[in-house]
């Protein structure tokens, strides 16, 4: 268990807490006057967060501001200028699927911030005039005297002036059970009373509470996707090469003279075939069809950017309680004084403990006396409820010989006084709680005369796959490190049941330059504590992937690149989370981080293809000026390689992949040198095929740019099939539907160029001729490609 000391609250909050109890403070007694409490409210505002909702239509335009919308819509406005209206309305359309795409993928963060203002209390009791009353938690002040109740929710920060209280903190410091707070301690907006009363006063209100501090933290946490910085990072590179294509076709173009008419298209079909347009559409489809599969098993998905991320993480933070643990105390073991069983321990523990109540501790107890019953238990007289001021609880008896006994259970000190010395059980005692157990004593006998029966040391147990979710993780090159509010003695004993060996971090401020491999634990962490972990973690180059349950992590799970809420987590926690376990254990970790490779694979491959495309496409779009004197592809017929290409490529969403034995990463350097690689072949095709067409055949320009078109779908299809896997293609057959857009693709352009339609009509012999070519040029490639992709470092 936690020291108290985890749960003061801060310096400022000390100062301010202490100057409202000291004398002289306004009517310590009484409560404030209800005209000091407005002027209060009036100074500080509600005790509650601010909306920060972001207008729909605000967000739905949003989508329209991007690199990749910026290109489409400057296409557009070109094809407008030329009063090419069909065209301007093809590229309008594949402008609105992409941004519909997007804003139904959209981020959780307001969710998680309702999630939070949910959790508050909407009423509390409070002294105004020197009279209790209900009123709504938002109109609490600081210096207000306030009533804690059973099963009520703390509706601020407080200090506590008098009684005593069980709190359950959980889902705010992370502690595993619940905590004793009496007068003089600090609790948070947000704790669950679970049994006592006390009156407290109020220190700090709204987003100046710790739960307050929590929600600003989500509010603020954001991280770029891998997925979104892949983007920029393409367009950005095919944009420096393009634009100096561009210019160089637009130097030569003024240089030789040509009319603006011809130099406008020119420029725009080149920057149509410098979008990579189903870029963005194939990360989101691709991502939505590894949604449906996690779906299948129990993983849901809040945004898809998380199912990607998840095959890219490499170091797992994980919370404690609730996640490695079930959060649920249950009986570790019993040390056994004077002679007595561990039946009969267990049993006298059960007489001196409440039934029904919400007493996590008396629950264990029961529950394990149930599974070891005692055939000698007394028979019960009468109950002695917990008592804070004492720390025990007691039961009145008689044995089976008809005697009056007693059975005192609670706090080792207080129970050990009570009964004759025994240095073994102080031992004992001493030596279970270093290791982080909770310990209770038991004490049996004639009311005179008592006698230590046993140690009941109780623990939040892991749960019983946690041990090999972390050796799987393991093999998976995943480093997982456990962070949690609870004390460093418990989070090792957890740890070392788990798997989890290594030290564990000093206590203090988080370091800045801390690394995952430096600790395997982080103990006593707060909120904010796990927020700076992650960004920390972040800032030394490592994806991260936060697994947590509670209030406390949700700016964590928000902040790392994936968050993971598991089952019984909170909705707090769920709607900050990307990825949320519908199942209980810990087995949809592994599933999302193995999906997330497979979907990882799919989209590197239609990366390759499009980057190899439109490299390809421009220098092949700069040597045909050279060789024709003209553009030997028009906007429109870019237009139609862009919608059977790009979009019906989308297939590759689909496609079967060898998912990754390590974590993902977008080298978006490697990744355009192997694009490069292949259209610098690719381009090599296109140009042998002009060559052809204008030297061998001799077609007039309006056939040759028909047969070019043929040649840029065709190699296509090649570039597909042999970028589609990393190994040779008979190792790795693709799925129906992507054989089937190709057989789409190219029966769509054959039937355009044969029938002649917004284009020049070819033979079937020749499109035949050109069918050939591709076919060797795939073998050319897939020849070639392993050693490239081994020589990138590309797997």
């Amino acid at each position: 268990m936690a020291s108290s000391d985890t749960l003061d609250a801060s310096p400022a909050v000390e100062k301010e807490s202490a100057a409202i109890c000291s004398p002289g403070a306004d009517e310590t007694d009484t409560g404030l006057s209800s005209t000091n409490a407005a002027a209060v409210l009036n100074h500080d505002g509600p005790n509650a967060m601010p909306d920060t909702s972001v207008h729909l239509l605000r967000n739905a335009l949003s989508k329209f501001w991007a690199p990749v919308p910026w290109l489409l819509e400057a296409s557009m406005v070109l094809q407008l200028v030329l009063h090419k209206y069909v065209e301007a309305g093809i590229i309008g359309a594949l402008l609105v699927f992409n941004a519909v795409l997007a804003f139904v993928q959209e981020g959780r963060a307001q969710a998680t911030l309702n999630a939070l203002k949910s959790r508050l209390a909407l009423n509390a009791s409070v002294q105004r005039d020197g009279v209790w009353k209900l009123i709504p938690a938002t109109q609490l002040v600081v210096g207000d005297r306030v009533k804690l109740s059973l099963g009520g929710v703390v509706a601020a920060d407080v200090y506590i002036l008098d009684g005593s209280v069980l709190l359950d903190q959980s889902m705010l410091t992370g502690e595993s059970l619940p905590v004793e707070a009496g007068a003089g301690a600090n609790t948070f907006s947000g704790a669950l009373v679970k049994r006592g009363e006390a009156t407290a006063r109020v220190t700090a209100t709204g987003t100046r509470t710790k739960f307050g501090q929590t929600a600003e933290l989500v509010r603020t946490a954001h991280v770029v996707s891998s997925q979104q910085k892949a983007v920029l990072k393409i367009v950005r590179n095919l944009a420096y090469f393009n634009g100096a294509v561009i210019l160089l076709m637009g130097a030569y173009a003024l240089a030789h003279s040509m009319p603006w008419s011809e130099i406008i298209p020119l420029f725009l079909t080149a920057v149509l075939a410098a979008i990579p347009v189903g870029l963005p559409a194939t990360f989101t489809l691709s991502s939505a069809i590894g949604a449906r599969d996690l779906a299948k098993l129990g993983v849901l998905p809040t945004r898809l950017s998380a199912v990607d991320e998840a095959g890219t993480i490499d170091v797992l933070c994980v919370d404690k309680t609730g996640t490695l643990t079930a959060n649920q105390l249950s009986v570790t073991s019993v040390f056994l004084l004077n002679g007595f069983r561990e039946e009969q321990v267990l049993g006298l523990a059960a007489l001196a403990s409440s039934v029904g109540g919400q007493d996590s501790v008396d629950a264990a107890i029961r529950a394990a006396s149930d599974k070891k019953p005692a055939s000698d238990d007394p028979r019960l007289v009468s109950f002695t409820p917990f008592d804070p001021a004492r720390k025990t609880s007691g039961a009145r008896a008689t044995d089976a010989h008809g005697k009056a006994v007693q059975i005192v259970k609670g706090a080792f000190g207080t129970v050990a006084a009570l009964a004759a010395p025994d240095t073994e059980a102080a031992a004992a005692a001493d030596g279970l709680e270093k290791k982080g157990f909770r310990v209770l004593a038991v004490a049996f006998g004639p009311p005179d005369a008592l006698r230590l029966a046993g140690l009941v040391a109780l623990s939040d147990p892991p749960r019983e796959d946690s041990a090999s979710l972390i050796s799987e993780l393991k093999t998976l090159g995943v480093r997982t490190v456990m962070v949690t509010g609870d004390a460093p003695e418990t989070a090792a004993i957890v740890a070392g049941e788990v798997g989890l060996h290594g030290p564990t971090c000093p206590a203090g401020p988080i370091p800045g330059s801390v690394k995952p491999e430096d600790y395997s634990i982080f103990a006593s962490i707060l909120p904010e504590g796990k927020f700076e972990l992650v960004q920390a973690f972040q800032k030394a180059g490592r994806t991260v992937g936060m697994c947590g349950d509670g209030a406390n992590d949700a700016p964590a799970l928000r902040q790392a690149q994936i968050g993971i809420a598991v089952s019984t987590a909170t909705d707090v926690a769920k709607s900050a989370a990307g990825v949320v376990l519908t199942e209980a254990g810990l087995s949809g970790i592994v599933a999302s981080i193995k999906t997330g490779r497979v979907i990882f694979q799919r989209i590197l491959s239609y990366t390759l293809r499009s980057t190899t495309k439109k490299i390809a496409q421009l220098l092949f779009l700069a040597i045909g000026l050279l060789m024709t004197g003209q553009a030997v592809i028009t906007p429109l017929l870019m237009v139609i390689v862009m919608i059977t290409g790009d979009f019906l490529s989308m297939a590759f969403a689909t496609d079967r992949v060898r998912p990754s034995g390590t974590p993902n990463s977008w080298d978006i350097g490697k990744i355009t040198a192997a694009g490069a690689l292949f259209g610098l072949g690719f381009f090599a095709f296109c140009v042998a095929t002009l060559a052809v067409g204008k030297y061998r055949m001799h077609l007039d320009i309006h056939h040759l740019r028909t047969f070019c078109v043929i040649a840029i779908v065709y190699g296509s299809q090649a570039i597909t099939y042999a970028v589609r896997d990393r190994q040779h293609v008979w190792g790795l057959l693709p799925t129906k539907w992507l054989v089937m857009s190709s057989a789409a693709d190219m029966l769509f352009i054959s039937v355009l160029a044969n029938r002649g339609i917004e284009m020049s009509s070819l033979s079937l012999s020749v499109l035949a001729s050109e069918l050939l070519a591709a076919t060797l040029f795939f073998f050319v490639l897939n020849f070639l490609k392993v050693p490239i992709f081994r020589r990138l470092s590309i797997t």
